[in-house]
């Protein structure tokens, strides 16, 4: 399981013109289910997220979590991080969850995360999404677990 995470100012997904999930200051995270992800590794990455420290303290470090600041998450499924892109011109998907499981791990992922974090918004699993953002620093990091 794996994501990408943006320290966002505002960010937000449409799906046919309509407004799924919006948010201000927080995170992004865009999120990939792969063969062999589970529960646990959807626990531990969560943990990542909320606790990656990547938002500036008084004095402009990045000390701070999306925890720390009360800060929103965005959920977005992304499939296409699954990708392996090492060879030729074209991705291979062989190694992404296949979509009763990765749908499985995504809403999984969603319950916990509104357990522990103040806001918490989705995109839509499996639609044509559009994700408009203001990536703050800009500041994006891969997380794998």
């Amino acid at each position: 399981m794996q994501g990408l995470i943006q320290r966002v100012s505002e960010a937000k997904v449409v799906v046919d013109g309509k407004v799924v999930g919006e948010i201000g200051h927080g995170i992004l995270l865009l999120l990939g289910v792969e063969k062999g992800d589970d529960q646990q590794k959807a626990d531990k990455l969560l943990h990542k997220v909320s606790g990656y420290r990547i938002f500036c303290d008084s004095e402009g470090k990045m000390n701070l979590s999306l925890k720390d600041i009360g800060g929103d998450l965005l959920v977005v499924s992304q499939f296409t991080l699954a990708a392996d892109t090492k060879k030729g011109m074209r991705p291979s998907f062989s190694s992404a969850a296949v979509p009763v499981l990765g749908e499985e791990l995504y809403e999984y992922f969603v319950s916990q995360a509104k357990q522990s974090l103040t806001t918490v918004q989705t995109g839509q699993f499996g639609a044509d999404m559009t994700v408009h953002l203001v990536n703050d620093g800009p500041v994006t990091f891969r997380l794998e677990v």
